[in-house]
């Protein structure tokens, strides 16, 4: 899809508008918008900025004492989040309200004090926090208030123009969107067919043909007739002891911290060390090879294979196989659905959901021979790879389908387009 460009331009005076069209009007955004003055105590349900929209936060009460310093965003206002900018470079954190809620007082609320088109106000905004706002603002937070955003320059072509505009950009962005969840769907669907073959391979193996015997577990049900079931303690040991990660023997070793596994893929994703990471308390020490498992909330299934002699974080688990099961077998058994439902139905009898030590030995696996388990591995290796190009497949059509709509929508709201003959 190709528009023309207009055919006169003029300096915009600021890098993000670059050129705009010539009969478009540069103002600052004080002109344009009003700060709401924070009418508190509001009945509305709380809200927040989410992938620029504004939701209900559902679930969430207030207390009166809270509630009175919330401030109201009815359906047609602006809402900005302008707390730590540095922190959050991806988010957008602009948004044109669609319902009447209540926020933090941090947020800014905006009205329209001229006359504009809020769709295109709410794409303008979106650039603007793309490409300018997030450069301003300082501090540790890098907090802004609406005089550094109101300071600032922005270009309105003419109203019925705001509306073509607006108007182009709601078809088009709501295509792709719509490509969008189309290949959020297939990763949804791709992961649970991942999912299923771990879980079918590690209990009851790959021949269809097997004798089965129960296992005598009710959440294992029946396993085949040549394979042990065994529990966790006769078959795993769980390291014990912790050392001092800011100690010079451990200080410069990988330390593997639960936000460094994927989840539910038993891929590791990064390692620093522990001096890095600026590591105080104790860490356990892991050897090469060992399973190393995350103890806090087990429904994420964040487990992997440790790559090097390492530490690990308090909240995880090295675990290492013996008497007849294999790390490889072990973290597959993990990721299984059967391991998670019941880790999760552990996890469930305390406060902060983990699973103790104490329930993890008495857990009972599946064991094949040693042969079976590697060839169980191999096979889950290779499926999980095939599942995991289809993945990242759809993961770089999200990409470049989401670049494409920013960069329609900057080209309209600056100008770079001409849209006024697009049907």
């Amino acid at each position: 899809m190709s528009f023309p460009r207009y055919p006169e331009y003029k300096d915009g005076g600021v890098e993000w508008l670059g050129e705009v069209p010539g009969h478009w009007e540069l103002v600052r955004y004080k002109n344009v918008f009003d700060e709401k003055t924070s009418i508190a105590g509001t009945s509305h349900p709380p809200g927040s900025i989410s992938f620029g929209r504004v939701i209900f936060k559902d679930g969430e009460f207030l207390h009166e004492p809270t509630r009175a310093s919330y401030q109201e965003v009815l359906s047609g206002e602006f809402l900005i989040n302008p707390i730590n900018l540095n922190y959050d470079l991806k988010s957008l954190r602009t948004a044109l309200s669609e319902i009447d809620t209540c926020v933090s007082p941090a947020y800014i609320v905006l009205t329209a004090k001229v006359a504009t088109d809020k769709n295109y106000m709410k794409y303008q905004l979106h650039v603007f926090d793309l490409f300018h706002m997030k450069t301003l603002g300082a501090g540790v937070r890098q907090t802004i208030a609406f005089g550094d955003i109101g300071v600032c320059f922005t270009c309105l072509p003419p109203l019925p123009e705001q509306t073509l505009i607006a108007a182009f950009l709601d078809r088009e962005t709501t295509k792709i969107d719509a490509l969008v969840a189309e290949q959020r769907r297939l990763m949804a669907l791709l992961k649970e067919k991942r999912q299923a073959v771990i879980s079918h391979a590690v209990t009851w193996g790959l021949n269809p043909d097997a004798p089965m015997k129960p296992s005598g577990i009710e959440w294992l049900g029946d396993v085949p007739e040549h394979w042990e079931v065994k529990r966790f303690q006769r078959c795993v040991y769980v390291a014990e002891g912790q050392v001092d990660p800011e100690n010079p023997t451990y200080s410069e070793m990988p330390l593997i911290a639960p936000n460094h596994v994927e989840s539910g893929t038993g891929r590791l994703l990064e390692l620093e060390s522990a001096s890095e990471q600026g590591a105080v308390s104790g860490k356990y020490l892991c050897k090469a090879g060992d399973v190393v498992y995350s103890k806090i909330r087990p429904a994420l299934r964040k487990v992997c294979i440790a790559p090097e002699d390492c530490l690990c974080s308090a909240d995880m688990y090295p675990l290492r196989a013996h008497s007849g099961l294999v790390n490889a077998f072990l973290l597959w058994s993990i990721l299984s659905e059967q391991f998670s439902a019941l880790a999760v139905l552990e996890s469930q009898r305390v406060a902060m959901p983990k699973i103790n030590r104490e329930s993890l030995k008495e857990v009972m696996l599946a064991v094949p021979p040693i042969a079976e388990q590697e060839a169980v591995t191999e096979y889950i290796e290779n499926e999980a790879a095939k599942f995991d190009t289809l993945t990242t497949e759809a993961q770089r059509a999200i990409d470049l389908l989401q670049e494409r709509r920013t960069a329609l929508i900057s080209a309209a709201v600056t100008g770079e387009i001409d849209l006024r003959g697009a049907v």
